[in-house]
């Protein structure tokens, strides 16, 4: 590391103002400037909590402006607090590209952690802990959505996924299309809020439950895995085609070569290989 500044991931409540860690307030009194999802948001929480430091807006709208503008303030010095809406920064937002800038600069990344929907939900679903995927908000895309519900079929380990209110009745007719209507899930409602409810059962009941009653607030949905003997025949042409969807979300050769040789259970180094012959 370089004499560079420090830049910090403050989590920060997903509901429950109570949640609020003393480490997180003090961190985003002392620093010189907090980058916020949303500066309007935030400024509630900040003034709730007596803070008065200064804010800048930083979103998946101006990430790719903003992340060489707060790794220069960084690299002179600066300490600065990355903080989303709700949770912890860089989960299911744009943070990791500001990470990244950071790591590839030598600036230093310190995280605050807080509580997570997924982790919560996933600690009270009755599913299997030792061994979880989590694969936040699922593509909008019919393509892309059917191609990754195809990969999450055949996972053997409990899987977490986030919906919006509006899209959660489809994302359950098409995780029974793709699932089965029999599968297990966990669904948790406005964690840590007022109106906090859980639902268990299969995903056909999911449907019904919800189809009754108009849902309402934040999901976190936590289906469990597949039979460990429900194999896919791997393929080399599947392969390259899982391949390619993994390092078209974002995710480098290696990172992608790794999830897949798991999922596939086959040596990292043979779809390692694979990957790099992918333009």
């Amino acid at each position: 590391m370089n004499d560079a500044g420090i830049l910090y991931l403050v989590g920060t409540p997903i509901g429950n103002l109570e949640d609020m860690t003393f480490r997180a307030i003090a961190t985003l009194k002392q620093v010189d400037l907090i980058a916020a999802e949303d500066t309007r948001h935030t400024g509630k929480l900040l003034h709730h909590f007596g803070i008065d430091t200064p804010q800048t807006s930083y979103h998946e709208h101006n990430a790719h402006k903003r992340v060489p503008e707060l790794v220069e303030k960084l690299l002179q010095g600066m300490t600065i607090a990355l903080v989303t809406d709700a949770g912890m920064p860089a989960i299911s937002d744009p943070g990791v590209e500001l990470v990244q800038g950071c790591i590839a600069s030598g600036v230093k990344v310190i995280p605050i952690p807080v509580v997570t929907a997924g982790i919560a939900a996933l600690t009270v679903s009755g599913f299997a802990t030792q061994h979880f995927g989590f694969d936040g908000f699922l593509p909008i895309d019919k393509k892309e959505r059917r191609d990754r519900l195809e990969i999450l079929r055949l996972e053997t380990r409990t899987m977490i996924l986030y919906e919006a209110p509006h899209r959660l009745l489809r994302t359950l007719e098409d995780l029974a299309e793709s699932f089965g209507k029999n599968r297990r899930i966990a669904i948790a409602r406005e964690l840590t809020k007022l109106h906090e409810e859980f639902w268990r059962g299969s995903i056909a009941g999911a449907i019904d439950y919800f189809t009754d009653r108009a849902p309402k607030g934040e999901f976190t949905l936590v289906i469990e895995g597949a039979e460990p003997s429900f194999k896919k025949s791997w393929t080399e042409e599947i392969i390259i085609k899982e391949l390619q969807n993994l390092i078209d979300s974002g995710i480098s050769r290696s990172e992608a070569s790794r999830q897949l040789a798991e999922l596939a259970e086959l040596p990292r180094r043979q779809i390692y290989q694979l990957a790099l012959t992918l333009p």
